[in-house]
């Protein structure tokens, strides 16, 4: 199976992270090709002409790009196994709503409060702050976004747990003093093998995060 499965990837990128937890989940075999983003493989130009980004998830010759329609793919496609949306609509378009939040919210003022400096990167934090407060007040006393079942919320939202302590160290903040419940449960998610599997050392990623800062200023 692993020849008919290409993950085109990237390790320090939250979002092929999610597609490589989705894929362990299910228990699929695959080949992982990491790219190099400054120098393109013609591989992804081909099968993302459109953002040229990766991940891109090639199935049977066929790619399928963008890590949560990756994600809900592989979860359509090897249904057997560990489902990660639900069955009723409801707590489907529920699960997929908090995701696109995690895009929209998390990622975009993260991205500023390891990159930026001053009022942008304090304005980025408070809000930073604001978005994981809702979040934790979305997943309340349960275990997983979704119940009690690990599923595409938590599978979309845990990637970025490997920048907390970038966030915390760029923007001088304790994560778990603002936040105890959701810390919680990134570390429960940890204890997933598929998780745990799929994510880099928060250090490591620090480091990797400050040298692309560094590119960025020299710019």
């Amino acid at each position: 199976m692993a020849d008919e499965i290409i993950l085109l990837d990237l390790w320090s990128s939250p979002f092929a992270m999610r597609v490589r937890i989705a894929l362990a989940e299910k228990g699929i075999e695959y080949e992982a090709r990491e790219e190099d983003l400054s120098n393109k493989s013609s591989l992804l130009l081909k099968m993302n002409p459109v953002h040229k980004q990766i991940p891109v998830l090639i199935h049977k010759g066929r790619p399928v790009c963008e890590s949560l329609i990756i994600v809900q793919y592989i979860d359509e496609v090897w249904s057997h196994k560990s489902p990660l949306l639900p069955s009723h609509p409801y707590h489907r378009a529920n699960a997929k709503f908090w995701a696109d939040f995690v895009d929209k919210k998390i990622y975009p003022t993260g991205k500023l409060v390891w990159g930026a400096t001053g009022e942008v990167q304090e304005a980025a934090k408070k809000e930073l702050i604001e978005s994981m407060k809702v979040l934790e007040g979305e997943l309340g006393d349960k275990p997983y976004f979704g119940g009690e079942s690990f599923g595409f919320t938590d599978v979309a939202l845990i990637p970025f747990y490997t920048w907390f302590y970038s966030l915390e160290t760029c923007g001088d903040f304790s994560i778990i003093a603002n936040c105890p419940n959701l810390v919680a449960w990134a570390k429960r998610c940890m204890q997933r093998e598929s998780v745990s599997k799929s994510l880099p050392d928060q250090y490591k990623v620090y480091c990797f995060l400050m040298e692309l800062k560094k590119k960025f200023e020299a710019k």
